[in-house]
């Protein structure tokens, strides 16, 4: 299939949400650990990772294997029945996650979320939530309620008890100024309304909200307000879990324990599952029958019981830190480079985000349009993000290695730096300013 033909049966079937990146996009048929093929053999490095999805690599043969295996075998019971991969796979958890031994399994991080803001009504019997501003916790109607990224609110009558307090960030602003910021909103929702708040939810990295970290103790003093009203806060890791800031889980590195944890991802490595874990305590609140027609299905557990052997075997963690660190300092070296484009670098491990144009967020979403084009041509695939599309986000698969990097820096210099000499000739020469970016990239990617 041509990419034209691709494009056209998109859009006479998909809804009309569903947008792609590129203007020339090619149309992917195979991959293999950090690559992937276009239909016409063009091979690319993947620095996206489906957005964090196969961290483990493409069709990771010692993944793969295991999921064609149980696929022979028994592909579906649902957990009314008793199979064995989803049992190993709850015990797996806990043992690596003991501050979670009872799990829930679903289907995806939104379901992962929803699920976990139902417990943590249950156990509070309360009904309001806390959100940061620039959120994304999903898209099914409670998710969609509670996140705070105005492109992704799609449900037009959201749930009217959630708080949204900013985020504590800002372009310029000293981060722990931006904590404390936060952290005073958030005493004051709790003065006002703490006896109907059930959890306050974070991503412990803002992913689509830009790479935003949380600042040092930013978790843990919020915890600590958060229980003295009996509030209960939820981890949503749905994109930061499983090795890609160099822990198991960022919240954990970022010095807090939460109530509730959620999970999805690069559990599945591509397949989907989901799963939301919490205290015995916690957990003994969802006591009602229940069950998950999917969620947990002998394939996707057998999937993730692979993944779990892979991340621990390979020390993924361990690896996404010590690459992490490279990947920056490069990140780096083109903010310095390049300060009048590259504004600011951001992130943990191998979960980064250079912003562009933080001051001209218009014109930075422009860039970062002309910037992925110009490297997919190159053969790298990077990803966007933040409030305006203005961050490069980068979440390769966790197995990439050292020659990687330095290749798509090097690419990423080329490009960044054919766009800087441009601006510089369009400054001597007295050109309209906005020239230099040519015109708009097809559809605005999500």
């Amino acid at each position: 299939m041509t990419p034209e033909e691709a494009i056209a049966l998109r859009k006479a079937h998909f809804f009309p949400c569903t947008q792609h990146f590129y203007r020339n996009p090619p149309v992917l048929v195979s991959g293999s650990m950090q690559h992937v093929t276009d239909g016409a053999g063009k091979r690319y490095t993947d620095f996206f990772a489906g957005v964090s999805v196969v961290a483990s690599g493409h069709c990771n043969p010692a993944i793969t294997e295991a999921t064609v295996r149980q696929t022979g075998r028994l592909q579906h019971t649902t957990t009314i029945y008793l199979t064995e991969p989803s049992a190993r796979l709850a015990q797996r958890m806990a043992r690596l996650l003991p501050a979670y031994p009872k799990v829930f399994f679903c289907n995806s991080g939104s379901e992962a979320n929803e699920g976990a803001l139902m417990l943590a009504r249950r156990h509070t019997k309360r009904r309001g939530f806390i959100s940061l501003t620039e959120s994304l916790h999903g898209r099914t109607a409670l998710t969609m309620s509670v996140t705070g990224l105005a492109m992704w609110q799609g449900d037009p009558f959201p749930d009217d008890q959630v708080y949204f307090i900013p985020r504590p960030y800002g372009f310029g602003v000293d981060p722990q100024e931006a904590a404390e910021r936060s952290l005073s909103a958030l005493g004051d929702v709790l003065r006002e309304a703490g006896d109907q708040i059930a959890a306050m939810i974070v991503e412990p990295i803002q992913g689509n909200g830009g790479m935003i970290v949380m600042p040092d103790g930013y978790l843990a003093r919020a915890k600590a307000l958060l229980d003295e009203y009996g509030v209960l806060l939820i981890a949503d890791e749905i994109q930061t879990g499983f090795g890609r800031t160099g822990q198991l889980l960022a919240s954990q590195q970022l010095g807090v324990q939460a109530d509730i944890v959620t999970m999805a991802k690069a559990l599945g490595g591509g397949i989907p599952i989901g799963a939301f874990a919490a205290s015995e305590e916690v957990a003994s609140s969802l006591n009602t029958p229940s069950a998950s027609t999917f969620g947990g299905n002998p394939v996707s557990a057998a999937t993730a019981l692979a993944v779990l052997d892979y991340i621990e075997a390979e020390r993924l963690p361990e690896r996404a830190e010590r690459l992490g660190r490279a990947l920056k300092r490069g990140l780096e070296r083109m903010r310095t480079f390049y300060p009048e484009i590259v504004s600011e670098v951001r992130g943990l491990g191998l979960m980064l985000g250079a912003e562009l144009y933080a001051d001209d967020p218009i014109r930075g979403a422009a860039v970062a349009d002309r910037v992925l084009e110009e490297m997919k041509d190159r053969g790298f695939l990077i990803g966007k993000n933040g409030v305006a599309r203005n961050v490069l986000a980068f979440q390769p698969p966790l197995v990439i290695d050292t020659a990687d990097i330095e290749s798509m820096l090097e690419e990423l210099d080329a490009v960044i730096g054919g766009i800087d000499r441009e601006r510089l000739r369009a400054q001597e020469s007295g050109e309209p300013s906005d020239d230099f970016v040519e015109q708009s990239y097809g559809e605005r990617a999500q």
